[in-house]
């Protein structure tokens, strides 16, 4: 859910993409169809509420702009990391603790000396210096640089300084790189049964859908076994 008034810091974050790329913002795992609302200034974004003017993408220009500037990074790959980690809600936290516009763990958030992660002025200046920590790790490769903040610096080194082979890590890198991307089949060992779930926005309600194949271009959750 984005929300014109400050959510909880304790609030949970769901966030899936449907099969034409578009992300479904919510505060609660959808199980049924459900109203979405267009987020201005994001045209593939969506929230189960209307999204204040106080939360809108421009309301962080400036801050991105000061931090992209001082870590030397183009303005326009921070507002894609910050679309795609949060759809820029600062109270934004993820069931894995990731908090505020860039989705800082709590041990980035320390390193980097954050007092307040949900603060968007620390919450960008400090996920603007990781990511430049990360660029300059990767010898300015951009791809690598995003593997990195999305699976960890550690994952990218263990395939060999390569993108990961995880479905989440290659579908995040070619979101923010091109607003667009698909997504990497999961296969499990067994012979079980697999169930896939993801979203779709059709006629401004986001619709639970359910196979046994993953859907091409989507976020999905498996609900079976």
């Amino acid at each position: 859910m984005i929300a014109a008034s400050p959510l909880p810091a304790d609030a949970q974050i769901y966030r899936r993409s449907d099969p034409n790329g578009r992300q479904i913002w919510s505060d609660r795992p959808i199980d049924q169809p459900t109203a979405v609302y267009a987020v201005a200034g994001a045209p593939t974004q969506y929230s189960t509420r209307p999204i204040g003017i106080s939360e809108s993408p421009s309301a962080y220009d400036s801050l991105v702009v000061e931090h992209a500037t001082r870590q030397a990074l183009r303005p326009e790959l921070v507002k894609a990391v910050i679309q795609v980690e949060s759809g820029f809600n600062p109270r934004a936290l993820s069931p894995k603790g990731a908090m505020g516009l860039m989705q800082l763990m709590p041990t980035t958030a320390r390193q980097l000396g954050v007092r307040d992660a949900y603060d968007p002025s620390e919450n960008i200046r400090a996920g603007t210096a990781y990511l430049r920590q990360l660029l300059d790790r990767y010898d300015g490769n951009e791809e690598l640089a995003l593997a990195a903040y999305n699976a960890g610096a550690g994952a990218v080194d263990r395939y060999g300084g390569q993108v990961p082979a995880f479905r989440e890590t290659r579908d995040y890198v070619k979101k923010v790189s091109s607003r667009a991307g698909r997504q990497n089949a999961v296969s499990l060992a067994g012979g079980k049964l697999v169930v896939y779930k993801w979203l779709e926005v059709i006629n401004g309600r986001a619709i639970p859908k359910y196979s046994t194949t993953p859907p091409a271009g989507a976020s999905y959750d498996i609900v079976r076994p």
